[in-house]
């Protein structure tokens, strides 16, 4: 066992050796050279533009060339970003959406208030004096690892062919200078710098990729055009979809049972009687019995049919929900009022959701309350569907009390961001209002 575990280890040492050997001679780095290499010279014409433009639109400030020059050159920086952005992508594979593009509105004032206004272009600013010294950084790197490293494994080719010396001296064999003014002038030293080399060359790609994470993450925090507020309104819209696809299933479900399986139970059902009728006395005692039980098995479940195909999707709800929670109250076993005014029709999810809630709360209110009445209201508020369902029970009902839901309920609305709020203190009244979107 223990020989197994060594093999597995060697096999898993030599899988990383062989891929820092390999990795400076792949396509990878030499494309991520290619970009800090491309990269910091835009970022330095980047950086004097939003200098200059900007000192000199401060400075004309009190005339009336300073801020339209100002708003001119905000969202004209862009390009700057946008250079990146698309160098990113062909060389380093990262792919950061682009923004709209800025079209000012027409009129003077207009074109100059969105120049000032252009967040997208103020970012493009931010980048690029934030990534100034960070470019200089990748230099730097790229300096010590790449440059250094090549110009070490090379040495012992310099120290034979007399490059990059320092003379003779009292004419013994040539030197080579080293990092630091250090000398190496002897074969031993000389091929001990071409080690150092090799090892940096094998640093090099590990090196640089780690200084682009740091690019990486500041092109997204500040470059990309989709930005956290578009990605919650697609995460929005996506969500609103799968809600409204998974009511609309549901509905075609509840139609399909009730249409179709629920349909030849009856006609089953019925047959069953109609064999039951027509069958004379001469019948036996056991058969009888048989049909007897057949029959019965089949108006239970047609009943329990019914219950499941209502837990689905209410057939009252076709009707809208003012209507649905009216056959609701109407089944309670304690009186119910129901005030519905609503301006307009929620859509189907929004409806199941409501309707849902509402019978889980009249459950409560008979199971748990001791009430002799409750009210149910349904309103539109600052375009939201409020329910509010009041009992004249004990009260105490909180989110923690056993038996009754709240949890549960708190976490159906939430689904389309609904709330949920509860008022009950001892004695009653309870109160539980209930927030949800008009439309998903």
């Amino acid at each position: 066992m223990g020989g197994v575990r060594k093999t597995a280890l060697m096999s898993q040492i030599w899988v990383v050796v062989r891929r820092v050997l390999r990795e400076p001679l792949s396509a990878r780095p030499l494309s991520e050279l290619a970009y800090v290499l491309l990269a910091a010279p835009v970022t330095v014409l980047g950086v004097l533009y939003v200098v200059v433009s900007l000192a000199v639109g401060v400075a004309l400030a009190v005339t009336a060339v300073g801020i339209p020059l100002i708003s001119w050159a905000v969202p004209s920086t862009r390009g700057f970003a946008a250079f990146r952005r698309h160098r990113a992508a062909g060389l380093l594979g990262r792919r950061i959406p682009d923004p709209a593009p800025f079209r000012p509105p027409p009129g003077f004032l207009a074109r100059v208030s969105a120049g000032l206004r252009d967040s997208i272009g103020w970012r493009a600013i931010g980048y690029l004096l934030l990534t100034l010294p960070l470019d200089a950084l990748g230099l730097y790197v790229v300096a010590v690892t790449w440059a250094r490293g090549l110009i070490a494994l090379t040495y012992p080719l310099q120290f034979a062919l007399g490059v990059n010396t320092s003379g003779f001296i009292n004419g013994q064999v040539r030197q080579v200078v080293l990092v630091n003014g250090t000398v190496a002038d002897t074969w031993p030293a000389v091929l001990l710098v071409s080690v150092v080399g090799v090892a940096l060359l094998l640093a090099a790609p590990w090196v640089v990729r780690a200084f682009l994470r740091l690019d990486g993450l500041l092109m997204r925090r500040l470059l990309d055009g989709v930005g956290a507020a578009a990605r919650i309104r697609d995460l929005e819209r996506s969500r609103a979809y799968a809600i409204e696809d998974v009511a609309a299933r549901l509905r075609r479900i509840e139609r399909d049972l009730h249409d179709g399986v629920q349909a030849r139970m009856v006609a089953l059902t019925m047959n069953l009687t109609m064999l039951n009728e027509t069958l004379g006395p001469d019948i036996s005692p056991q058969s009888r019995n048989l049909l007897t039980a057949a029959l019965d098995h089949a108006k239970d479940g047609i009943g329990e049919l019914r219950h499941m195909v209502s837990g689905i999707h209410p057939p009252a709800l076709d009707a809208g929900l003012e209507t649905a929670l009216g056959t609701l109250a109407a089944r309670s076993p304690i009186p119910v009022d129901v005030r519905a005014e609503l301006p307009e029709r929620p859509t189907e999810a929004i409806e199941t959701i409501a309707y849902f809630s509402v019978a889980e709360l009249l459950t409560n209110v008979t199971k748990h309350s001791g009430a002799d009445r409750a009210t149910v209201e349904l309103t539109e508020a600052d375009g939201r569907l409020v329910l509010r369902v009041t009992d004249d029970g004990r009260g105490g009902a909180d989110m923690e009390g056993a038996g009754t839901g709240l949890r549960g309920l708190t976490e159906r609305v939430g689904t389309v961001d609904g709330r949920l709020a509860v008022d009950s203190p001892a004695g009653g009244p309870t109160v539980i209002t209930i927030e949800l979107p008009l439309h998903t």
